[in-house]
């Protein structure tokens, strides 16, 4: 399947089972009119599959160590990433980001294969509103001396994620735009 065909198909499916008209209070704290719910999309084979092909595409060219992101957001996709990166020829660690340090074991922030001081990674979450979760991921990067090439979103909802993230010396790239998904 192209990557025009997979792009066609996963809108279809975030269409059918996780787009909502409804008022709903965001993770931003924001109103919103409508919801995408990604994870029925991400919990599924299909959807995860698509979602992590289409995101590969996106980093293709980027010269990168390792692909992850902030849990529970990027949880699902992460393992297929690994996985379809392989296949693809083209193997990429993956890693976990925490909202805090676990308060036990080693209490590391992320969980993963080890990223040293000065890997390049890429940041992958499912939805973009404000960014606050890409934010918090660059400020974990940063403090680890990891420098994130871009961020990766399956929906930018274009409500100042990718200017947040700008502001971080990094930038959101998506599958899709809110205006591909939400007609008002």
């Amino acid at each position: 399947m192209s990557i025009e065909e997979q792009k066609k198909r996963l809108l279809e499916i975030i269409k059918t089972t996780a787009y909502f008209r409804e008022k709903i209070v965001l993770s931003s704290g924001k109103e919103s009119d409508y919801y995408v719910d990604a994870r029925l999309v991400t919990l599924t084979p299909e959807g995860v599959s698509l979602t992590a092909s289409l995101m590969l595409d996106l980093v293709k060219d980027d010269a990168i160590d390792a692909i992850g992101g902030p849990t529970l957001g990027a949880d699902p996709m992460i393992g297929a990433l690994g996985v379809i990166s392989l296949q693809n020829g083209r193997p990429l660690n993956n890693f976990i980001i925490r909202k805090e340090p676990k308060g036990h074991g080693r209490g590391r922030m992320v969980e993963g294969p080890a990223i040293k001081e000065g890997s390049k990674v890429v940041i992958v979450d499912d939805v973009a509103t404000t960014g606050k979760a890409f934010l918090h991921s660059l400020d974990v990067m940063k403090e680890m001396n990891v420098e994130v090439v871009k961020c990766v979103a399956i929906v930018d909802r274009e409500e100042g994620a990718a200017e947040a993230i700008a502001a971080k010396g990094s930038q959101l790239v998506s599958i899709f735009k809110a205006t591909d998904i939400h007609v008002k």
